[in-house]
């Protein structure tokens, strides 16, 4: 959540490097803006930013995806994970 809107909503979500990673069809898309910027990872590849939009408010590159990750990472692929100011909720951990 962010700015008291859902911006992701899933169990089945991954937990990689203490982040979680959620599934593209559990994403609200119309609060993703791919912004341009790029992070390359020595080990897992390269990962494209999106701004999080909730109304007015916009977040920098609070939400990332790796769409062609290393192999060895490859269970992440095309998962969106967040920065820390999108509030990850709980509701039910089956994980």
């Amino acid at each position: 959540m962010l700015n008291n809107t859902v911006v992701a909503e899933t169990d089945n979500y991954k937990i990689f490097e203490g982040n979680y990673y959620f599934p593209p069809e559990s994403v609200q898309g119309k609060h993703l803006q791919k912004n341009g910027n790029q992070y390359v990872s020595r080990w897992k590849g390269t990962a494209d930013y999106y701004d999080v939009v909730v109304g007015n408010e916009a977040s920098k590159d609070a939400a990332w995806v790796y769409a062609d990750p290393d192999k060895e990472v490859e269970g992440i692929k095309g998962y969106f994970s967040f920065r820390k100011d999108v509030e990850i909720i709980k509701v039910n951990d089956k994980k």
